[in-house]
Formats: structure tokens, C-alpha cells, sequence
């Protein structure tokens, strides 16, 4: 099958389109992505977006890219300095607990997070925010306000709300915003650099403009420019990052580099839980914690976030959908243990045509934008097929081999933790079949010869010749089993 364009939605078009990297010979792919801001703990929203992300780099890494991923920490910004003021405890300390928490409820949803070097706390890379922000004054795009902090001037790029579609018409020259997160109708110029105020306590560096801390926004511009370069291929995170935070980040980065700052724009729409917002007031703000508390798996909760909806669209979260989720991963795994217990044969002759059609039909359904409901589906279909075969006894060993190969490569995909390693062949003495053919026949000589020494033992009731000759077995790296089939050896 001749392998089609990787297809991704493009927020920035708003269209699905080919994946094109930057890297001339389309084997690396740049991904950042805009990590958690560690003041709480994350709730299942958050996940939703790195469930996904995680299904993409899965996705990239199954059709042969290099990822080259990196995903920082907001460890400074308005409300990490207000959660450790609140606290009594040193910014560093009240973060390091919740960088703690996400790491430990990302591993509970089996997500792949990039090496621990592409994993940066913002604070520990001050000097290159110092380094952009200067570059942007000296481009005239920043400026020092009257107050002390700096701002980035809006009026001097003009492609300034290209991501979120912004009619900037009626803005008020002039106008500064100096909070991190704020609505579209507080369009203005936004704050690079925050003068020290007595509110911050002991948070603040040195810079050329004095004492202060980097806004939110020039954090990830900062990093992602100085682990990947000024161009990424894909930049992804949640959907209410679209603004004001990545459209500020295509502004500051393109106004320093004068290039393109991100190829595919990658965004996961919100999880709705019963149809509505999740907010504190409505009580259905759930952690990944929370879920487990109620008798869920993170297994679970994986699979319900990624089979209900399409990254693109919105996700409605319930409780039904996670008993949903447990009832299909309960026929999965039935499965799966049908296909684990028919024992693989030496060789795999024929190929089996059901594997290889699941298999193509996955390929397609992910390029196709990580079509999941499509691919699920497809899954669904080959448990009902093949289950009729199991049930009259028609899968041969071989067959099954291969369906085992076909679930394999699916799980790698999906990441839900069963993963079928092929049973050990079992060679038994009454069918006079000891080698491999990939193995040494020289140990095989002599496992058959101690075998026929072990049956002899047996036969005269020598129990004590019997364990003697069943070490020496072990000691080759075999173990054996007396059944009524005779000895069965398999490896050890």
C-alpha cells in the first residue's frame, strides 16, 4: 500500500491538510506543546489535550517519524505566585508539588511524555526570555511602559489575530493588558515583562529593565525556540490556549525571527461533561483522581478519551460513557485472551487475511486526521468476525499469530496496556518434536536426550534421578511440566 499524506485539521486554516515537516528529507517532526501551568492538579479537560497529543506522537512514530517533542512546565506566572502566597511556601516548592502530580496521573493514563531534558520548568530558562524580549525592542516591537514592565506593541505586527480570526478594527490605541489570561474584548498591547511588585514576595530576577519576572506568553516562544529552533512543525495544546496565549506567541516569535513560527496548529477541543462547561461552581470539575476514587481505571478513562469524539470536536464526558468504556475494554480483553491462548506454532506460513485488512484499515483511518472512531470500529469488526471463528474452532495457530501481531501494533496506537506477547512454544515428548528452527540444534540434542533420560527415570520411579534431570533441563534455560500428554518443555 503506497503510503498517503499525513492528514492533521489545521487550526490556523481551519481545513485538514497534509502534514509537511520542515526537515528536507520528512523524517523529523517538531512538536511542542504548551504544558501544564503547575498550580493545582490537572483535571480530565487538561488530559483530554495530552491524551491526544500522546495519540499523535504514537500516531507519527508508528508511520516512521522522528519526534523531536518538547513540553514545558508555567511554573511563574499569576496564579503559581498567588497558589504559593496562599500556601506560605516558596514558588519552587508549591510547584514542585504539582509537576510531582501531573507526572504521576500522566503515567496512571499510560501517556508518553517527551525525555526529561524536553520537559523544562519556565523558570530555569530566564535568560533566553531576557534575550527575546530585548531582541524585541530592539526591533521596535516591544517597548518599556511607563510603569516599568515591558509591552509588546500589537500595532507593529499586522497579522496580529490570524489564529482566532480577530477584528482588530476597534481597538484602542494605546490600550495595555498586564493579567496573563484575558478575554478577546481586552485586545492590547501585552506585557513581555513584569516590573517586581511587593505582591510578588521573593519572586524575581535581574534583567536589564530591573528586578521582574517574564510574562506567561514569551515562556513558551522563549523555550520552544531554544529546544527546537524558530520554526515548528506542529504546536499543539488545548483549545482555550488559541487566545490570548498562541496568538500572542505568533506574534512576539514572528516579529523576532521574521519566519513562519508553526507549520500545523494543532488544538483539542473542550470536554463538555454532561453536556455542559466544567466549572467549580457546577461541581463537575473531576480529576484524573477523582475518576479513580469512583472505581474507574486510568485504562478506563483513557479509552473514553479517546473514543468519544474526534480531537477537532467536543468531547461529553459521563459517567455512563466511562461504564461504556469498561464494558468495551471488557470484550477487548476477552478477546485478547482468545487469541493468547491459542498457542502460536513454530513458523508463520500464509498470512492471514483479516489481520492485514485490519491493519490497512487503521493505517488509513489515522492518516486520516487520527480518525479513532473509525479505527475502533474497525477493531469491533474483527472481534465479531474472528469470534465466530474461535467459537467453531477455526482460528489455526498461525492465524492467530498473526492476529496477535495485528492487536500489537493497534495497542501501540491506542495505549490501553494489554499487550500480547506470543505464548512460549511447548514442545511435548510424545510428538517427538524438540527444534526450533531458529534454534541451536545442539541444545535441543541434548534436551531431547535428557528428556528421554527423565521419561526413563520416571517409568522406574527414580523421582530423585527425575529432579536431578530436571535441573540439568533448567540449567539449559528450559522448564518442565509432567501432563498427560507426556513432558511438556517450554523455555524458562
Amino acid at each position: 500500500m503506497s503510503r498517503p499524506d499525513f492528514q492533521l485539521y489545521n487550526s490556523m486554516t481551519r481545513a485538514v491538510e497534509p502534514l509537511k515537516p520542515l526537515d528536507p528529507a520528512g523524517k523529523r517532526v517538531s512538536l511542542y506543546v504548551c504544558g501544564p501551568t503547575i498550580y493545582n492538579y490537572g483535571h480530565i479537560g487538561n488530559f483530554r489535550t495530552y491524551v491526544a497529543v500522546d495519540l499523535l506522537r504514537r500516531a507519527l512514530k508508528h508511520f516512521g517519524y522522528q519526534v523531536d517533542h518538547v513540553m514545558q512546565f508555567t511554573d511563574v506566572d499569576d496564579k503559581t505566585i498567588r497558589g504559593a502566597r496562599e500556601m506560605k511556601l516558596p514558588l519552587k516548592e508549591f510547584t514542585a508539588i504539582y509537576r510531582k502530580a501531573f507526572l504521576e496521573d500522566a503515567k496512571t493514563l499510560n501517556i508518553e511524555l517527551p525525555p526529561e531534558e524536553k520537559m523544562p520548568n519556565a523558570t530555569g530558562h530566564i535568560p533566553a526570555m531576557i534575550a527575546l524580549i530585548q531582541k524585541l525592542i530592539d526591533k521596535k516591537s516591544a517597548y518599556v511602559s511607563d510603569d516599568g514592565s515591558i509591552y509588546f506593541r500589537i500595532a507593529s505586527f499586522p497579522k496580529y489575530g490570524c489564529l482566532c480570526h480577530l477584528d482588530l478594527s476597534s481597538l484602542m490605541t494605546g490600550a495595555r493588558v498586564n493579567q496573563d489570561e484575558y478575554e478577546k474584548e481586552g485586545v492590547g498591547d501585552f506585557v513581555l515583562w513584569k516590573k517586581w511588585v511587593a505582591a510578588d514576595g521573593d519572586v524575581g530576577w535581574d534583567s536589564p529593565w530591573g528586578k521582574g519576572r517574564p510574562g506567561w506568553h514569551i515562556e513558551c516562544s522563549a523555550l520552544s525556540m531554544e529546544h527546537l529552533g524558530e520554526q515548528i512543525d506542529i504546536h499543539g495544546g488545548g483549545t482555550d490556549l488559541r487566545f490570548p496565549h498562541h496568538e500572542n506567541e505568533i506574534a512576539q516569535s514572528e516579529a523576532a525571527t521574521d519566519k513562519k513560527f508553526v507549520g500545523h496548529w494543532f488544538h483539542v477541543e473542550h470536554l463538555l461533561v454532561d453536556g455542559q462547561k466544567m466549572s467549580k461552581s457546577l461541581g463537575n470539575m473531576y480529576t484524573v483522581r477523582d475518576v479513580l476514587a469512583r472505581g474507574y481505571t486510568g485504562r478506563e478513562l483513557r479509552y473514553a478519551l479517546l473514543s468519544g469524539a474526534n480531537y477537532a470536536k467536543n468531547l461529553n464526558f459521563t459517567w455512563q460513557g466511562m461504564d461504556d468504556a469498561k464494558t468495551a475494554l471488557r470484550r477487548i480483553n476477552e478477546w485478547c485472551t482468545r487469541v493468547s491462548t491459542t498457542r502460536a506454532g513454530f513458523q508463520q506460513t500464509k498470512p492471514f487475511g483479516p489481520s492485514i485488512e485490519f491493519v490497512e484499515k487503521l493505517n488509513l483511518a489515522l492518516f486520516n486526521d487520527l480518525n479513532m472512531s473509525e479505527a475502533l470500529g474497525n477493531l469491533f469488526q474483527l472481534i465479531r468476525d474472528t469470534n465466530k471463528l474461535f467459537d467453531t474452532n477455526s482460528i489455526s495457530p498461525d492465524e492467530a499469530s498473526h492476529l496477535r501481531q495485528a492487536w500489537d501494533i493497534f495497542e501501540k496506537i491506542l495505549g490501553i496496556g494489554t499487550v500480547l506477547n506470543a505464548p512460549p512454544p511447548i514442545f511435548t515428548t510424545d510428538s517427538d518434536t524438540y527444534a526450533d528452527a531458529s534454534a541451536n540444534p545442539e541444545i535441543f540434542a541434548q534436551l531431547k536426550a535428557l528428556l528421554d533420560q527423565r521419561a526413563a527415570a520416571r517409568a522406574a520411579k527414580d523421582f530423585a534421578k527425575s529432579d536431578e534431570l530436571r535441573k540439568a533441563i533448567e540449567a539449559l534455560g528450559w522448564k518442565v511440566k509432567d501432563t498427560a500428554k507426556g513432558q511438556e518443555l517450554s523455555p524458562g
